[in-house]
């Protein structure tokens, strides 16, 4: 039965946060960046979400700044959002090298789209989250822009405790979900599904309910939740979150922003969904260390990691932290490890000039 779980909730979501931002160090001195094992662009999440019946703005992608005056045009929207397509986020706050300041912007006019994609498209865009030196922007999303009367949060992940998926949802939404957890356990509602039943009418009305929806928009939103649920189980999802989950003036229930993380064990049955897989905001090594399924990710500090097992690669990370050193890597090369592996792995190492040794 859905209710305001306080503690469990805020456990849980708290468990939600860490699995989105994948890891994250006990000690200032590991900095890792938050980054899925499977990385789309938000217009590779939207097009997934659409193809399932989910509702989403309408949106045309392009990569030189023609197209994105064509695809403005088309959309024939009374305004227009215009964003960068990079996986890092805080775009909306980001730099161009280019002199252009924000990597989100609204305007009316399609000439305008234009022109601010020909300030965005093939120069680099630097946000709290890129390299010092930013990420080139190789696509824009040209997509309508919605008034939102009201927003929700809305998530469906896989949870160990309960043996399957659970569905999270508060009437706060566009806002940090673990925050409202802290502040206001009340206002967040959980509720377990059965795997094998799946989701039942009166779970996703229930919850729809919960998050505040009225009237027609109720019985909306739960059509959305059921089609989210269908769309979490058939991709192999482990998470899809939508903050806002969001109402518009004119009576329509939208997904506006998601995130969705994949089981990478389900690749073999997700092959086109692992094929769009966007590697090239990656560093080199991390690929190169990719082609080994080898877990990577480099740091800043000189002492490099070489361990078995992501839980230990973390805690060395910490130990060497706390004992005032700097690691220059996670690295886990997983509990089936083949010599081959530990050959590669020690060659990605070694050539790495920052680190002065190995533990």
């Amino acid at each position: 039965m859905a209710a305001p779980l306080a503690g469990q909730a805020g456990a849980l979501l708290r468990n939600l946060v860490l699995r989105s931002t994948r890891l994250r160090g006990s000690f200032p001195a590991v900095q890792l960046t938050p980054r899925r094992w499977l990385n789309l662009q938000e217009y590779q999440s939207k097009k997934l979400m659409a193809d399932h019946g989910v509702t989403v703005q309408r949106f045309f992608v392009a990569d030189s700044a023609n197209d994105a005056l064509e695809a403005a045009q088309r959309l024939k929207a009374k305004e227009i959002v215009l964003k960068a397509q990079i996986l890092a986020g805080g775009r909306g706050k980001g730099v161009f090298n280019s002199g252009l300041k924000g990597g989100v912007h609204l305007t009316k006019d399609p000439k305008i789209v234009e022109q601010l994609a020909k300030q965005m498209i093939r120069y680099n865009l630097s946000t709290k989250q890129t390299p010092k030196d930013g990420v080139t922007v190789k696509k824009v999303m040209v997509a309508e822009a919605l008034n939102i009367s009201r927003e929700t949060y809305f998530a469906i992940l896989m949870d160990r405790a309960c043996n399957g998926p659970v569905m999270v949802g508060s009437p706060q939404g566009g806002v940090d979900i673990e925050e409202v957890a802290l502040t206001s356990p009340e206002l967040i509602f959980k509720e377990e599904i059965d795997i094998f039943e799946g989701i039942k009418d009166c779970q996703a009305l229930q919850m729809a309910k919960n998050l505040g929806f009225k009237g027609p928009l109720q019985q909306q939103a739960a059509d959305q939740i059921k089609k989210l649920y269908n769309l979490f189980l058939k991709i192999d999802a482990t998470q899809v979150e939508v903050n806002p989950f969001g109402e518009t003036p004119e009576g329509q229930v939208v997904c506006f922003d998601a995130k969705i993380n994949f089981d990478d064990n389900a690749e073999f049955r997700q092959k086109e969904i692992f094929a769009m897989d966007d590697k090239s905001e990656n560093e080199p090594i991390e690929n190169e260390a990719a082609k080994y399924d080898l877990k990577y990710i480099g740091l800043d500090g000189n002492i490099a990691c070489f361990v078995n097992g992501a839980g230990l690669a973390m805690a060395t990370c910490d130990i060497i932290s706390l004992n005032g050193g700097k690691p220059a890597n996670f690295l886990d090369l997983g509990g089936g490890v083949k010599e081959a592996q530990v050959y590669q792995a020690f060659k990605l190492l070694t050539a790495d000039p920052k680190q002065s040794v190995v533990l």
